[in-house]
């Protein structure tokens, strides 16, 4: 398959088309614009929807209905437009309708600034939204993985029926990649596949099979039995769905965790310090929910593990999953920037040099 140089947002637009989707509602906001730019543009060539909503709250709520009759439907924002978002993504999640949401994070808090960070893990994988819910959150550190997984994150929404979240950055949206575009799904609605959607019901059917699309349960028995599935859901996609990347992590002395486009930078610094004759390893998680705790924790027990040195572009966000994780085994300590200035490889090697030498 021939390489194609894109752009990130281009990039990941084409994806989501290729595995089926056919509705997108979003509303403009950098770093993010030209993924509805492009989406504009392609949904009416394949037979899709195509529609800037009047804010992000009316989009999500589209999202909600289009999702709501088995349709593939995708979403797309920026950290203060996904913060408009969150009421519409946990309806999302109570009513279990599968779609996709794009979060391309840029700097905060408030409207910040419109350059990469990676402020919004909280609010990505410790809720956003009221109520006991969890998206599946992945954090692509490439164009490429970014693609990758769009091409099975519509399958796995429907498997466990929860939003999937794409946590991405300005970077990755905004830089210019080579990249392997796969071939379009031919993706219809199956309503035998969906008896959940509103599919078509008319007076003479089975009232069984007929949609209906609800997130309120005003019984506390009702809502109990309801929140009690949703968490077999949660459990499954905990058990099934974690993903991580060791990248020289068997004879490592100081593990160096990191997600998304940070994780580049300090891959960069893991060769380096290698060349010089010090034993770094990065430990990147894909998922962040579910996120990977046991792998992490049998990556850094090892006896010739010194440290665990976790780099983020935020006030240390990650971190705590991570000493969940290793619960208290290792000297676990944190290098970041606040906002959007990403550490440099000479800031994250002096910092390994630290727990190298005990310092």
């Amino acid at each position: 398959m021939a390489l194609t140089l894109m752009k990130g947002s281009e990039a990941i637009a084409e994806a989501a088309i290729r595995a089926g989707a056919r509705f997108f509602f979003g509303y403009p906001i950098t770093p993010q614009t030209e993924i509805p730019e492009y989406m504009s543009a392609r949904m009416p060539e394949v037979g899709g929807c195509f529609l800037q909503a009047e804010s992000e709250v009316a989009a999500i709520n589209m999202v909600y209905g289009a999702a709501g009759t088995g349709a593939r439907v995708i979403t797309s924002s920026s950290s203060p437009g996904v913060s408009l978002k969150q009421e519409g993504i946990s309806y999302c999640a109570g009513a279990q309708l599968p779609c996709v949401i794009l979060n391309v994070m840029r700097g905060g808090p408030g409207l910040g600034n419109i350059q990469a960070s990676q402020g919004d893990y909280f609010q990505g994988t410790k809720g956003g939204g009221n109520g006991d819910y969890h998206l599946l959150t992945y954090a692509p550190s490439s164009v490429q993985e970014a693609i990758d997984i769009m091409m099975f994150a519509f399958d796995k929404a429907e498997k466990y029926r929860m939003p999937v979240l794409f946590l991405a950055d300005g970077i990755i949206a905004q830089m210019m990649e080579p990249v392997e575009m796969p071939e379009m799904v031919d993706f219809k609605v199956d309503p035998e596949k969906k008896p959940w959607a509103c599919t078509g019901w008319k007076p003479g059917d089975d009232p069984a099979k007929r949609g209906v699309i609800n997130s309120i349960y005003i019984d506390t028995e009702s809502l109990t039995v309801h929140n009690a599935e949703l968490q077999k859901s949660y459990k499954a996609a905990r058990e099934n769905e974690q993903m991580w990347e060791c990248y020289k992590t068997d004879d490592a002395e100081v593990i160096v965790t990191a997600f998304g486009t940070v994780a580049r930078v300090v891959k960069t610094v893991v060769d380096e310090m290698r060349a010089e004759g010090v034993k770094v390893g990065l430990f990147r998680p894909i998922t962040v929910w579910p996120f990977p705790y046991d792998a992490l924790r049998e990556t850094t027990v090892r006896d010739q593990v010194k440290g665990v040195l976790d780099v983020e572009v935020n006030e240390g966000q990650m971190l705590e999953d991570v000493k969940l994780a290793i619960n208290g085994g290792k000297d676990v300590r944190f290098f970041g920037h606040l906002g959007s200035q990403f550490p440099t490889t000479d800031e994250i090697k002096a910092e390994i040099l630290k727990i190298k030498e005990g310092k």
